[in-house]
Parts: C-alpha cells; structure tokens; sequence
C-alpha cells in the first residue's frame, strides 16, 4: 500500500508539472545566498520569533509583548501625546486586542504612509459562556471552535488554557495553564481504535463533531460533596489558584491552544515548528522591520488586528474604524486635522497585507500549479489576488505596485516570490487587504509560506521569515 501511495503521488507532481516549472525551479534557494554571518542572523532573528509565538499564543499576550518592546525602543502611547513631530515613534492599542505603531514622518500625513498590517488572532478552541460540567465522574469543559479547523487534528494532544476572567467589579484575573513544565495540560479525548469502524467511516469533516470537543479538566472527587463532586473540586482550585467562581466564566474570554514552546524543526533545524504562526510570523517581522527603520520621510506603520480568523469583524477586527480613528487623532496632535486630511492620508497610502501563503507540500502535489505557488527557502511571498474560484472576495493589487515592489526587493537583495493560494477552483481565502483596498490605498497581501497552515503545530522556513523581516524593511525604506 505504502509503495502504491508513492507511486500515486509521484505521479501527481508529475502532472502538476506539465505546465512548466522552470520559472520556480530557476528561483534559487535564498539559504544559498548567505554569508557565513548572514547564516548567523537567520538563526538570531528566529531565535526571538520563537520565543515570540511562544510566549503570545493570543491577541491579548501578542498586544502586551508589542507594547512592552515598543516601549523599550522609545514609543509613547499616543493618547498621552499633545504634540507629535517628525520622528516620534507613536503607539495606540484597542481593547487590549489589537494594537498600531507609528514612526512619524517628514512630510505631511495627508501625502500618505508605508503600512505593514499583520493578524494575530489564529485558530483556536474557545471556551463558552457556561462551560463547567460533570459527566461520569468526570469534568469538562464546553467550547466552541474558532476560525477554521480540522477538527480532527485537535483531539489527543496536550493542550493549554489562556486568556481572562473579568469580574463584576472590573478586577481582570490573566491565566495560563499548561505552558510552565511542572503545571497540568489539559485535552480533547479520541476513540480507541480497536471501537472506531463506525467513526472510520465518516468523512474527515464529521469523524469529529464540534460540540465533541469537550475539554478534559479533572476527574477527582470533592469529599462529602453529593452532586457533580469532579466538577466542584475543579472549581475549588480554581477559586484557591485564582480567586474565580464559576459565575465568573459569563465574563471571561478563555482560549484553548496547544501546549509548549515553539521548536527548531528538522535535522538541520532550518525550520520553526510552533502555533499561530498564521499570522503571528508576518506579525513579529512586521514589527521588527518598524523597529529597524530609521529616520523616515512618510509616516511608517505597523497595525496588528484581531478577528482576521473569522471575518476581521468586531470592535477590534480590521472592519471597525479603529485604525482610521487613530489616523485622524495623529493628525490632530500634528496641528494638522481636517477630515479631508483623513481621507487623503488613508488613500495615498500604499500597504503590504502580510499575511501567510500556503507552501508547496511534495506530500500533497496536486492542489497546486507549481508556477504560481510558495516555496520553503525562496523568501517572502506576494500575493497579488486571493479570493477563491474567480477571484471571488480578493484584493487584486494593480500591476504598478507590484513593479515598484519588484524594484525594491531587487533593489535590497530581498529574496521574493510570487504564488496562488492552491490551484484555480481548489479553494482559497482572504486577508485584510479588501478592507484597506476600501480606502482607495494600494495594498498587496505578502508573507511567509507555512506548511500545516491552521493546524495546531504549523511549520516556517527560517530563512523565509528572515527574508520576510529583510522584504518589509525594503519596503519602509524604499516607498
């Protein structure tokens, strides 16, 4: 069967290059390229992007560690600031779950800005509302998955709890369960496989349900307790642990994500392996090639959202005004506001929508056209439509921007490719670049290839993330 399968796929990559694959094959690994010292960098740089994803696994956590080195490198909250002039490195957040850097520029905000615009909420199983319950002398927790999954891929690992309990009285109460090496995880039990024929038979969507993803917390009884024992020693430690009641989850927002750091993938450790890398990797780097810019003559940005996972709606997705709000506050502490100057500033803007591509899988050939698709080690992507079928819902970024992007990136030596999102009428998906397209600014979606994408444990290149870092400073320098 093994050797059948190899034969199959094999002779699916050879189909799916019959339409050519020169021009890929011709695009040199970027690994080739680098100096004994460069090498050395790649490896640095990854060395904090995974420390990164491993400490922020949601919105919340990513919105505090970009403050805390924002702050480090000099940035104020711009709600605190009367006065901005050029130079001034500027921070607002919304909600603690999304958050927008700026460097002030020389020329007047109403000329535009350099966007870099990133994601980072990322699929996930959330806890509800009423969640606690008891069944057989065991507890669990109810959820309600978020973004899209392969449910399937969820049961059986080590899982940890993050995010907040919010009280009546405001008193906000963090959590992390499962990430320090002497606490408990937690997990999504399977069928044995000796009793699965019937739950064999079903197709990949439907092996699980979503209302069976039923989170396992505890399984010892409260002595001298009657009714669901399990249940209210659970809620015992988490009283004693975290001054919380069971009341207390109607106000919380708990996530439930895979447990552990990040890890070098693969013999050579060339790789990352790790969650929420859709799209905390475009995130990270965007927000280091903002760190790295100097003196700029329009202002640079950096926004990082919530919600892109779900629609990017919300008070604190891509669709609320949050971003736009923010620009008219900056141009009023620039003496500078008008509503006019608001439009002109959001529509002479131009954008990189960083968000991840889909890498090319030799496992799984045939959903791809090699020309147009991303590969490990050939360097940051761009995206020039998404969408799905006929381009349905995509941002198709105009032929101009994407010359003056082949320029820049040439022109510092980035490595860059160009890719599709599967095959014509394979599937597809979106970005935030639509939204931003709304404003009338020039936006491209580019990013990282990612292998595993919306998988618990996603897969990076790290020499893509580096190129990815080195392509978004090109692109704050050079527009």
């Amino acid at each position: 069967m093994a050797e059948k399968k190899q034969e199959s796929q094999k002779a699916e990559s050879k189909k799916a290059g019959k339409k050519g694959a020169n021009k890929k094959d011709a695009n040199k690994n970027s690994w080739l390229k680098y100096t004994a010292e460069q090498t050395k960098e790649v490896f640095t740089v990854n060395e904090g992007y995974k420390k990164f994803i491993s400490d922020c696994k949601t919105e919340r956590e990513c919105v505090d560690e970009v403050v805390r080195q924002a702050k480090e490198q000099g940035y104020k909250d711009l709600m605190t600031v009367k006065k901005v002039k050029p130079g001034d490195k500027l921070y607002a957040t919304n909600m603690g779950k999304a958050v927008v850097l700026f460097i002030a520029g020389k020329e007047p905000l109403e000329k535009g800005m350099k966007i870099l615009g990133a994601h980072i909420d990322s699929p996930r199983i959330d806890i509800k509302q009423v969640p606690v319950y008891e069944d057989t002398e065991m507890a669990y927790l109810d959820t309600h998955y978020y973004g899209g999954i392969k449910k399937y891929q969820w049961v059986t690992l080590p899982l940890a709890i993050h995010g907040v309990f919010v009280k009546k009285d405001g008193t906000k109460v963090s959590v992390a369960i499962g990430e320090k090496e002497d606490d408990p995880v937690v997990g999504i039990s399977d069928l044995l496989v000796h009793l699965s024929a019937d739950q064999m038979a079903k197709n990949a969507g439907k092996v699980i349900e979503g209302e069976d993803l039923n989170v396992n917390i505890g399984s010892i009884p409260l002595k001298d307790e009657e009714k669901d024992a399990v249940k209210e020693n659970v809620l015992r430690i988490l009283k004693e642990q975290y001054d919380v009641e069971e009341q207390d989850f109607v106000s919380a927002e708990l996530e439930v994500v895979p447990a552990g750091k990040a890890r070098d993938y693969g013999l050579d450790r060339s790789m990352v392996y790790g969650y929420g890398q859709d799209d905390r990797v475009c995130a990270y780097t965007s927000m280091l090639a903002l760190f790295h810019a100097k003196e700029t003559d329009r202002t640079a940005v950096c926004i990082l959202v919530d919600k892109e996972e779900v629609g990017s709606i919300g008070a604190t997705g891509m669709h609320s005004r949050f971003f736009e709000n923010t620009v008219a506050e900056l141009l009023d502490r620039m003496g500078d506001y008008s509503e006019l100057k608001v439009r002109r500033a959001l529509a002479n803007s131009v954008m990189l929508s960083s968000d991840v591509s889909a890498a090319f899988d030799p496992n799984y050939p045939s959903v791809n056209e090699r020309k147009n698709t991303a590969y490990f080690g050939r360097g940051l992507v761009f995206n020039k439509y998404t969408g799905a079928r006929g381009k349905s819902g995509c941002n198709d970024a105009n032929a101009e921007f994407m010359a003056a992007l082949r320029n820049a990136m040439e022109k510092n030596k980035v490595s860059f490719q160009t890719s599709e999102l599967g095959k014509v009428d394979q599937g597809g998906g979106g970005t935030i670049a639509y939204i931003m397209a709304q404003y009338n600014m020039q936006v491209i979606d580019s990013g990282v290839p990612v292998l595993n994408m919306h998988a618990p444990w996603e897969i990076t290149s790290k020499s893509d993330v580096y190129e990815a870092m080195k392509g978004y400073e090109a692109f704050l320098k050079e527009f």
